[in-house]
């Protein structure tokens, strides 16, 4: 078993920065893969990025690429989503999951262990 606790999250004005956190407990060498997801009210779980937690191989969805960064901690079991230069049509929940295996890491089903969500606000 994995249990993920993040924070991080806020309100911050256009243009500004964040980094949500992931920490990991439990069982946090089990982790293969560290997904991140959003969600707005009334809308689909979409894919925002993911990292591979032996070597930090990255992957992110287009609308975010140079603009978030991924990375993680190995000895404390966290992930990190550092997000940069943001918009308005940042706003939503943000989630981070894990998986213990090699997997389709853009799909919300190839996660077994999810975190409990953090609000992400960015005003005009």
């Amino acid at each position: 078993q994995v249990q993920l606790v993040e924070s991080g999250g806020g309100l911050v004005q256009a243009g500004g920065s964040l980094r949500l956190s992931c920490a990991a407990s439990g069982r946090p060498s089990s982790t293969v893969v560290m997904g991140w997801f959003r969600q707005a009210p009334g809308k689909d779980r979409g894919f925002v990025g993911a990292i591979i937690w032996s070597g930090g191989r990255t992957f992110y969805e287009d609308r975010v690429k140079g603009r978030f960064t991924i990375s993680r901690d190995n000895a404390k079991g966290t992930g990190y989503l550092q997000m940069n230069s943001l918009r308005s049509e940042d706003t939503d929940v943000y989630y981070c999951a894990s998986v213990s295996r090699h997997t389709i890491v853009d799909r919300a089903s190839s996660y077994d262990y999810w975190g409990q969500g953090t609000q992400v606000t960015v005003s005009s």
